[in-house]
């Protein structure tokens, strides 16, 4: 076997091997964003976000959001993505704190 032909074959693994795993759901994000804005009024906008693990969301807490993302997320009140009081907002909307209650401190990304 040639050494052009080793190189090549072994390109070729390596290739598939990255395409295996990028199926696998390894580095998954939520295609579009999700926007935010704080207690301080301060608007922040996050693209594509993981779809693994919470997301920490600004120290002051957030009053409002809205998900132009294709995937659902659920909003916390604390910073663990933990605990009761917890908010659905689907793809495509968003929702607003009510008034004198805690603003969110987390999301996940539902997937």
């Amino acid at each position: 076997m040639s050494v052009r032909r080793r190189l090549t074959t072994a390109t070729g693994a390596v290739l598939l091997t990255l395409a295996v795993a990028g199926c696998s759901g390894l580095g998954r994000s939520a295609v579009g964003t999700i926007r935010y804005e704080t207690e301080r009024d301060l608007v922040v906008t996050v693209t594509s976000p993981s779809v693994k693990g919470c997301h920490r969301l600004a120290p002051s807490g957030v009053t409002r959001v809205e998900n132009h993302s294709l995937n659902d997320i659920v909003m916390y009140r604390t910073r663990d993505c933990q605990g009761g009081n917890s908010i659905y907002v689907p793809s495509d909307t968003g929702d607003q704190i009510a008034p004198d209650t805690l603003p969110w401190r987390s999301y996940s990304v539902i997937h």
